[in-house]
């Protein structure tokens, strides 16, 4: 005989016999509300009330022209493709002598905010620290075309870069600073401590001990009595005359050992010895490095004024009064 009612076994019996009453889960959802309706609001009435954003968000990437080598690992590194570079190279004579060296200018850094995915590897593969993550996150436009904003404008944003937060309670302080080693003052007049060794100045495996230091730079070559001796043995036996020659060549080497200037001759050429007793001429003068300029106070406070009546921000008027003093000052000291 079969058993025509429907039995019920199992978890699905528990679920059955626990059955909440009706409206139960109403009442909580109107607790929930009670409770934040009494509580003070938090909301930040922007764009009113600007959001006070911690020094490391990634709001926008600023650069700073200063630092920019042109070195180029920033567009290379892009997964996007969306940094755009252009330079030229100028040649600048060096500061003491020497070969002339080609420096990079850079002419137009920008940067494509519609292809940019904020990934941020341009600010860490930069050597020279000339990007940086700025707050800064005002900047729609209403065209996807005018995203691509110049230099200039993101010169603007590192006045907005805050500095690194301090350290978190129980992080390490960072290393101290090595001690410098004692310099080693060198026949040359320079201090080893100051530079790295040259190639020269490291001794070979087994080489022999070196021999005196010669003369330093720029000071007057001198002959030896011996070596006098045989420039003028050596003169007499090459040039007609023989006395005469010998003569001459003598007082050559003796003028270039007094420091003085060596005597004009209309004779035939001489020898490469006594060519080589003449003094050298002195090394050029090293140029004075660039002094530092303090800011225009005047021209700082007529352009923060002007900016901040614009309504700009302060942080950026502030920059930008800074740059034009430097500008002004720059002028003032040149002319």
């Amino acid at each position: 005989m079969a058993i025509e009612t429907e039995q019920e076994v199992g978890a699905a019996a528990q679920r059955k016999k626990r059955r909440a009453p009706p409206g139960l889960g109403l009442i909580k959802g109107l607790g929930i509300t009670l409770k934040h309706m009494l509580q003070p609001s938090i909301t930040q009435q922007y764009p009113d009330e600007k959001p006070d954003l911690p020094a490391r968000t990634r709001g926008v990437i600023a650069l700073k022209q200063e630092n920019c080598t042109v070195c180029w690992k920033c567009s290379r590194e892009c997964p996007d493709w969306c940094i755009y570079i252009e330079s030229h190279k100028e040649t600048h004579p060096p500061a003491s002598g020497g070969r002339a060296r080609s420096v990079k200018v850079l002419d137009r850094f920008a940067i494509d905010y519609a292809l940019c995915m904020y990934c941020g590897i341009c600010v860490e593969v930069c050597p020279f620290d000339a990007l940086f993550w700025s707050p800064e996150f005002e900047y729609a436009e209403y065209s996807v075309f005018d995203l691509t904003h110049e230099k200039e404008r993101l010169e603007e944003w590192t006045y907005k870069v805050l500095p690194p937060p301090d350290l978190e309670a129980g992080a390490e302080p960072p290393e101290e600073a090595v001690e410098a080693k004692p310099t080693i003052p060198t026949g040359g007049g320079e201090e080893l401590g100051a530079r790295p060794p040259a190639a020269a100045e490291i001794a070979a495996p087994g080489a022999q001990p070196p021999q005196e230091a010669g003369p330093p730079k720029g000071a007057p070559e001198t002959l030896r009595p011996a070596a006098a001796g045989r420039v003028a043995g050596q003169a007499a036996g090459a040039e007609p005359g023989g006395p005469a020659g010998a003569e001459r060549v003598a007082g050559r080497a003796a003028g270039g050992e007094a420091g003085g200037p060596p005597a004009p001759s209309g004779g035939p050429p001489t020898s490469a010895g006594a060519v080589q007793a003449a003094p050298r001429a002195p090394a050029p003068a090293p140029r004075a490095p660039a002094e530092h300029v303090e800011p225009d106070q005047e021209t700082f406070d007529r352009v923060l004024a002007e900016e901040l009546a614009k309504g700009t921000d302060r942080r950026v008027a502030e920059g930008r009064a800074k740059a034009a003093a430097v500008r002004a000052a720059r002028k003032k000291a040149e002319g």
